[in-house]
């Protein structure tokens, strides 16, 4: 604050101001830390962190000898490619080049809308998908009032006894996308798949990707 003072010339008085000092502003930023440590603490303590995305996948029945079964007529194998390709061909994979040979006119290629491979898989697993779909609708209409809990093992029941739907083997080459896959499986789920595993392709899938036709 300015400080006025009287000086008296020749029987004048005369009155000076006089400037106050200026300090240089200095903020003691110890308490604003402080501050922002708690804030930093309590939202990592009360933020719900992001849960993990679990895909469930379900794999075929073994037998005694550990391998898994895959009957012919109801094995259904998904070649995914580059470009967002896929194909499909029913039965057991190539091993040789005789059956390359064989396979080459059982592979088809689809696309993975509603009209592509769900339109396949469905076919293949038209009952199952029905007797899911019929007990969802009935709790869902309140025909059947039963807790989430019992619809869900009674679709896991469904599954368990399927013995006519297919078994998806799902195999990507190098040049599939991994959004591909996600896509395959999202429909194993839509088309209530009780069997699918995801295998390596091997050799002789990779000639029938690159001889099929386009």
């Amino acid at each position: 604050m300015a400080e006025i003072t009287t000086n008296e010339t020749n029987g004048k008085k005369l009155q000076v101001k006089k400037r106050a000092k200026r300090h240089s502003t200095r903020i003691d930023m110890t308490p604003m830390v402080d501050l922002m440590s708690l804030l930093i603490t309590f939202f990592m303590l009360t933020t719900a962190f992001n849960k993990p995305k679990i895909m469930e996948i379900v794999l075929p029945d073994k037998d005694t000898s550990g391998d898994y079964k895959a009957i012919s007529q109801r094995t259904l194998n998904l070649l995914l490619s580059g470009n967002n390709e896929v194909f499909y061909y029913v039965g057991k994979p190539p091993l040789n080049d005789k059956d390359l040979e064989e396979s080459t006119h059982r592979i088809q290629k689809t696309d993975y809308g509603k009209d592509g491979i769900r339109r396949t898989v469905l076919k293949m697993n038209m009952l199952l998908y029905e007797k899911v779909d019929s007990a969802t609708q009935d709790v869902v209409n309140g025909k059947t009032k039963i807790s989430n809990d019992s619809i869900i093992n009674l679709i896991k029941t469904y599954k368990r006894k399927d013995k006519n739907g297919p078994i998806v083997l799902i195999k990507a080459d190098t040049n599939a996308k991994y959004k591909n896959l996600v896509d395959v499986i999202d429909e194993m789920a839509i088309c209530n798949v009780a069997r699918y595993a995801i295998v390596d392709i091997n050799e002789y899938e990779k000639k029938l990707i690159k001889n099929a036709p386009r």
